[in-house]
């Protein structure tokens, strides 16, 4: 990656030509307020987490991919994005600079697209600095004029919700088999998801999405890339400056809304040998995955309670001191399907998905996030979301998985799945 000095632009190269400019900017206003209103819903990018991180939208390059090469093709693409660069950083922080967003369908045979999204502007903001990042294609300097205060989104309307692919007996269906097949040995654990529809009168904002999961939901990450928004609690890796870290989550109730009953719940989570046994699996696949990047690791003996507005679930974080030059986005390809979305072991947990779930999850439970030219980024796992449907801004579908375990009936994780949408359906509710 070149450096860009004062006034200099960038010559002609063989790849892709990439002028970067990031600058300090004066502003206090929320990043997912700068989100304007005139640019199309799956040109708006977002991973914000607590008021920080970044936002942006225009599209400078893009790339997709298919298949089981999709995250190595991703990888290349950007690193010959990154090798023709030119970039003039006076922020020096962490998602400034030169960015690029993504996306990844969960399976290998999806008929959905991987994307990566690098954007025409960017807006971040990291421990009290806010910054802008113009990018664009060609010689010619990007702007570094301060984005205008964007309007106010308005809310959804005449939403109306329908089953998708998966009805709730449908689910209870396949959770049943799911526990049978369980219980004959051919795996430990199979995370089985379903979908729901939503139809609006009119055009979707996302805007008005993102900013409602960010007023409820501040432990998550509120992300979009290309179509696909939610908020995840679950950080499947973050690569800063030689340290990794993954938030890992499984084994969860639903909340009561009563105080003492939920510190009881939380208390009955934190013993339940079910969610124990689940939460294991899912924390030995990650760290399994991470030991070869990584020269020391921290994995806590024992899980915490997270706890969110709608559900609480079993969590650990697991850090780590990276051994060797992989990107953030390798690491997350690493990690991926970890047994928390996928199942133990793995390979035939996914077999199992192939053969129950009866629908295809698109980009649902894959990695979303972003990275910057040096490899460094985030990367969540896209649950607790959204797709709009291709070319139909007015219809998004919604998504929600549980982990099958031995343990497991069929109604109650019917329930767990109702909760698991609740995020995303509350959001599309107006005022």
């Amino acid at each position: 990656m070149s450096t860009l000095p004062a006034a200099e632009a960038a010559s002609p190269a063989a790849g892709p030509t990439v002028v970067v400019r990031s600058v300090p900017l004066t502003s206090d206003t929320p990043l997912l307020r700068h989100l304007p209103a005139d640019v199309p819903h799956d040109e708006l990018v977002s991973w914000v987490r607590r008021g920080d991180g970044l936002v942006g939208w225009g599209v400078a390059l893009s790339f997709e991919a298919r298949g089981p090469g999709r995250f190595r093709d991703a990888e290349a693409w950007w690193r010959e994005v990154t090798r023709h660069a030119v970039v003039r950083d006076d922020v020096a922080r962490p998602g400034s600079g030169l960015v690029c967003f993504g996306s990844f369908p969960f399976a290998d045979d999806s008929a959905e697209s991987a994307r990566l999204v690098v954007p025409s502007t960017i807006v971040g903001r990291r421990d009290g600095v806010t910054w802008l990042t113009t990018i664009s294609t060609g010689p010619q300097l990007p702007t570094t004029e301060a984005p205008e205060p964007a309007s106010e989104p308005d809310p959804p309307t005449g939403i109306a919700f329908a089953d998708g692919a998966v009805s709730p007996a449908d689910y209870a269906h396949s959770v049943a088999e799911a526990v049978q097949r369980i219980s004959a040995g051919e795996v430990d654990k199979v995370v089985l998801a379903r979908d729901l529809v939503a139809t609006a009168s009119a055009p979707i904002d996302p805007r008005w999405i993102l900013r409602r999961l960010a007023d409820r939901y501040e432990n998550t990450w509120v992300f979009s890339v290309a179509g696909l928004l939610g908020a995840t609690p679950e950080l499947l890796v973050r690569r800063d400056q030689g340290l990794i870290t993954s938030r890992v989550l499984a084994g969860t109730i639903r909340r009561t809304g009563d105080d003492a009953k939920d510190l009881a719940l939380a208390a009955s989570l934190a013993r339940s040998s079910k969610d124990l046994e689940e939460h294991e699996y899912a924390v030995r696949s990650v760290a399994d995955a991470l030991a070869p990047h990584c020269s020391s690791m921290n994995v806590p003996e024992a899980p915490f309670v997270l706890h969110l507005p709608n559900v609480m679930h079993l969590a650990t974080d697991v850090a780590a001191v990276s051994a060797d030059d992989a990107s953030s986005l390798t690491l997350a390809a690493s990690l991926h399907p970890s047994a928390a979305v996928g199942g133990t072991p793995t390979a035939r947990a996914v077999e199992l998905i192939r053969e129950l779930e009866h629908m295809d999850r698109g980009r649902y439970a894959g990695p979303v996030g972003w990275m910057d030219a040096d490899g460094d980024g985030a990367w969540g796992i896209a649950l607790r979301s959204g797709a709009y449907a291709p070319g139909d801004a007015s219809q998004l579908t919604l998504y929600a998985g549980c982990g099958i375990v031995a343990g497991s009936d069929p109604e109650s994780e019917v329930a767990e799945s109702i909760a698991k949408l609740i995020p995303m359906r509350d959001a599309l509710a107006g005022d």
